[in-house]
């Protein structure tokens, strides 16, 4: 672990993020252009991630399977808005087994494709339906400028494809989905997000209505935590996927797809970390409590080892996820700043003094404060201890979110206030495309999201002046 300080967060925020990521080993850059390689520290942090989303899916009906990486090119043509949209990220497999391939082979930048053509075999009647499908994949998406974990030509994510009998009960679970991203974004990754519609201008190729949840990080811009489509038959129609419905008649099928992907490591990342480094929310900690045994001559160390030992097993029987730092080779205040930078919520420092004492000192990653807690406590309290510092971090990054909000009054406020201070910026929009993609130009800013419902705003668009139709919420984003 290096000894040079971080950059702040002030001085350069990219520059701290990068650091972070590369000293705290979440990750490291791939041999290949814009590939990434996860660090055990980084995926631990993915795969309580991943169980928490997992257990929700299975929780509302869904299963998991899986579908291959290999997608002939044919299908990816047949839905038109889809591959247009995704044609500059495609990456294509041309050559195999040392020959040029008759038909080329796309590696997945999304599995709507491969998964509605295989549909069609599945579904018949209106009794096959719905269809609740979750898989667990990694997809690559031929990325110009790449960032770890934010933005990678490869990354890891779970997409849900589900296919149902009528229109109703597909909006409905694209919007019971983006309910399960908020869960787990706010009540698992601590980071405050606003659920939303996205404009036409962002919505995903061949969507009919795109559903997203936005999050606001430590440098005022957003970033898009997780989105859900409603797809409407479009796919269907481009895969010919019909069934028998219950009135006798044929009809294509309605569907939906959702993702969350590593970047949401990014996102805690930059939503909850400080200048020393990484502040990981308990529920997601890979280590949720460091022992750092403190001793000075082999006979202080067997004594305070033991003791540790013992405390190590007590906070595991209740479940944490607990690090015995014994290692000898480095001093305590070198595993300090190193569980520090990780993000680790509470570190314990137990010494020959504390053991006659009967207690240890508790270091709180949140707020850096130390208290003396007896030791027979420490184990039945830390349960309650962490849940408290999951609530804190969450109300600290709710603050920010809120401290950086702002109204739009005029078009010139908003376009110097985003330059100036970032943030959200809320105002009413006409609607128009065109108005859109002028004011993007203008200020580097985006729609990131409008209400779920259409909400008149009761005001000309901040912009053109005509008639707003919706309240926007604009900001710069990752």
């Amino acid at each position: 672990m290096s000894t040079n300080k971080l950059p702040t967060q002030a001085e350069d925020f990219p520059a701290w993020y990068v650091e972070v990521v590369k000293r705290a080993e979440l990750a490291e850059h791939g041999p290949a252009k814009g590939s990434m390689i996860i660090k055990p520290h980084g995926y631990a942090i993915w795969e309580l991630t991943q169980r928490a989303l997992d257990d929700r899916f299975k929780a509302t009906g869904h299963e998991n399977l899986y579908f291959p990486l290999l997608i002939p090119m044919s299908l990816l043509d047949k839905e038109a808005d889809h591959v247009e949209g995704f044609a500059p990220q495609v990456a294509v497999v041309t050559h195999g087994g040392g020959e040029k391939l008759e038909e080329p082979l796309a590696i997945r930048p999304t599995s709507e494709a491969i998964i509605w053509s295989t549909y069609k075999r599945w579904i018949q009647s209106y009794r096959d339906l719905p269809l609740l499908y979750n898989q667990w994949a990694n997809v690559v998406r031929w990325e110009m400028r790449t960032r770890l974990f934010l933005r990678t030509s490869e990354f890891l994510w779970q997409e849900g494809h589900t296919a149902h009998a009528t229109a109703d009960e597909a909006v409905a679970e694209t919007l019971q989905m983006l309910e399960v991203y908020r869960q787990v974004a706010e009540g698992v990754l601590g980071i405050p997000v606003h659920m939303g519609r996205k404009s036409p201008g962002e919505r995903f190729p061949g969507a009919v209505e795109t559903y997203c949840i936005e999050g606001l990080m430590r440098d005022a811009k957003a970033l898009q935590c997780g989105t859900s489509h409603f797809l409407g038959q479009n796919f269907a129609k481009a895969y010919d996927v019909t069934f028998l419905n219950a009135d006798g008649e044929q009809e294509h099928a309605w569907a939906t797809s959702w993702g969350f992907s590593t970047r949401m490591i990014g996102g805690t990342i930059m939503a909850h970390g400080d200048d020393a480094g990484l502040r990981l929310p308990p529920a997601v900690a890979p280590i949720q409590v460091a022992i750092v045994p403190i001793a000075r001559t082999d006979d202080e160390r067997a004594k305070v080892l033991e003791v540790a030992g013992k405390l190590r097993a007590d906070l595991a029987a209740q479940g944490i996820r607990v690090r015995l730092d014994d290692r000898d080779q480095h001093r305590p205040g070198y595993k300090f700043a190193e569980w520090e930078l990780k993000g680790v919520p509470v570190r314990i420092e137990l010494g020959p003094r504390d053991i006659a004492a009967g207690q240890v000192v508790m270091a709180s990653r949140l707020g850096g404060e130390k208290e003396a807690v007896g030791l027979a406590e420490v184990a039945s309290g830390m349960g309650d201890r962490l849940a408290s510092i999951q609530r804190e971090l969450y109300a600290d990054a709710l603050a920010y979110r809120e401290a950086n909000t702002h109204e739009i009054t005029t078009f010139d406020e908003f376009a110097t206030g985003i330059e100036e201070r970032g943030g959200f910026w809320v105002g009413a929009w006409c609607g128009d495309a065109a108005c859109e993609a002028e004011i993007a130009t203008k200020t580097k800013a985006s729609i990131r999201f409008l209400p779920i419902e259409p909400a008149d705003p009761g005001s000309p668009c901040m912009h053109c002046g005509a008639p707003g139709v919706d309240i926007a919420h604009w900001a710069r984003a990752y």
